[in-house]
């Protein structure tokens, strides 16, 4: 949740930037299709059938449809590998408000919250001809959906409703991708409202790595809870919950790929947490809180990065229009602040890794544009790669 919607009912339309930017576009990228530029195998199988892999590769955009200067539907286009450029090739319309996107673990579906009042999750098929069509469409249940995310074996839709404050599963159709009726709701009853807030705020939900246990952060009750889930009904059981110091405002966690380790953004008072992660019971357990960077006052953190080795971790800060990079030390067990850079736009909601992490996304919300960065193997520095691309309130990105 943004500063412009922490704690209140109302969040669904403070979240959203009331500005005007220009449109993303509809021309095509000539000779492209899906299938063959985001290819389903994972990127090292990939590089190991075809030498050279491809240069252009397709990418989508999350946004809001009910705000001015809004989107029409989930944006499309490409990207060049090579150098980070972006090109506008359409729109899916038909899906509203579709802030978050989360692609399938076959490569084939792509997943959408529709964040409104009226809570609900969109799956598109990616298809061969390179334009994504709608499957169908389910409700979750709950108000303002702002995140979701695929169970690793790919059965089960998981969605987190903002305004609710409750979490939602759906069954996935393994041959379509299309979605079944919701078969889970949980509400985080316990424990009460943070300081500031007017109940539970669910932001985010995922699945550890150790894939047994679903962890979902609450920003309004100042708690990330654990669940396990039953992966032939569908149901969620709560094993355990870690609370955060009141007025944390937890929104998004992110794991190192050991697995033993995450790191939370806390979005209220401005800190990042490095937690202890259980693998066996499934408990989080958070460490002190620490510095983002940014200076004194509050920068409204979004989201952490990862790269794929856990040498470096980034964090996006919307406020201060900057991303913080991290050195990643004692096996994950700690975080020690490098440097931040200005992140080329205003209010970075979301960032993504390109799948060989060579480029770094920033979905810039305020400002209308998706900046990319090139990132150091070696060093984990960041280099801006061209000019800002031009999109109708960009709220995340999804390069693949």
């Amino acid at each position: 949740m943004g500063a412009e919607g922490t704690g209140t009912r109302t969040g669904a339309r403070r979240r959203r930037f009331l500005g005007t930017v220009a449109g993303l576009g509809v021309a095509a990228a000539a000779g492209t299709g899906l299938r063959s530029l985001g290819d389903d195998e994972p990127d090292g199988a990939a590089r190991r059938r075809q030498p050279h892999p491809p240069r252009i590769r397709p990418f989508f955009l999350g946004t809001y449809t009910s705000v001015p200067g809004g989107g029409t539907g989930v944006g499309y286009g490409t990207y060049d590998t090579r150098t980070g450029q972006l090109t506008a090739g359409g729109v899916v319309t038909g899906v509203a408000d579709p802030s978050y996107l989360a692609l399938a673990p076959s490569g084939r579906t792509l997943y959408a919250v529709d964040e409104q009042e009226q809570g609900a999750v969109t799956a598109l098929a990616l298809r061969p001809d390179g334009h994504p069509a709608v499957l169908n469409t389910r409700s979750t249940g709950g108000a303002g959906p702002c995140h979701l995310s695929v169970h690793p074996g790919g059965r089960w839709l998981l969605s987190a409703n903002y305004l609710s404050g409750s979490v939602a599963v759906h069954p996935v159709d393994p041959a379509t991708g299309a979605l079944g009726e919701r078969t889970d709701l949980v509400t985080h009853s316990s424990p009460p409202p943070g300081p500031g807030q007017d109940g539970p705020h669910a932001h985010q939900i995922l699945t550890a790595p150790d894939g047994r246990h679903v962890l979902a952060v609450d920003l309004g009750n100042d708690t990330v809870y654990t669940y396990r889930l039953d992966t032939s009904a569908g149901k969620l059981t709560q094993v355990s919950s870690a609370t955060l110091r009141p007025g944390a405002g937890p929104r998004h966690l992110t794991f190192h790929p050991s697995g033993g380790f995450a790191y939370l953004a806390n979005e209220v008072d401005n800190t990042a947490v490095v937690c202890r992660y259980d693998r066996r019971s499934g408990r989080l357990t958070p460490g002190a809180p620490q510095s983002t960077g940014t200076g004194p006052g509050t920068s409204f953190p979004a989201q952490f990065l990862v790269t794929r080795g856990g040498r470096f971790a980034y964090l996006a800060n919307r406020g201060h229009n900057s991303l913080t990079r991290y050195a990643v030390e004692a096996g994950g067990a700690r975080l020690r602040l490098l440097d931040t850079v200005p992140v080329g736009g205003d209010f970075p909601r979301q960032i993504a890794f390109s799948p060989d992490q060579r480029w770094l996304f920033a979905a810039n919300q305020k400002s209308g544009s998706v900046t990319v960065f090139s990132v150091n193997a070696r060093t984990g520095t960041l280099q801006p790669a061209g000019a800002p691309f031009t999109a109708p309130v960009p709220v995340s990105v999804l390069p693949l």
